[in-house]
């Protein structure tokens, strides 16, 4: 059984970028046995959305306002810049290890 992560993917438009982002997450963590429901925001949505209580973790591409979120928060920029990608990642899937046993 794969195990679930819920994502939400933050970007200034809250569509293209996060969207991207989040495709690029999903097919990196499927290949390791998870099971990513991304849902795409604007900063300005973030808190609200994560107070929902819905999600396991953050990946942003612009400025989050400064809350405490209470899940990890992971800057994605790497994804698109290439500028630390292999950092995202490693980042990325340390944390997912760390979350999946809420599962």
């Amino acid at each position: 059984m794969s195990k679930r992560i819920n994502l939400l993917a933050v970007c200034g438009s809250g569509t293209v970028t996060s969207s991207m982002v989040a495709g690029e997450i999903q097919d990196e963590l499927s290949d390791d046995g998870y099971t990513v429901k991304a849902t795409e925001a604007r900063p300005t949505e973030a808190k609200q959305l994560i107070d929902s209580g819905k999600f396991d973790l953050v990946v942003y591409t612009s400025p989050l306002p400064k809350a405490d979120y209470g899940v990890p928060v992971i800057n994605g920029t790497g994804l698109l810049t290439g500028i630390g990608e292999d950092e995202f990642w490693e980042e990325l899937k340390k944390t997912v290890a760390g979350i999946s046993g809420k599962a």
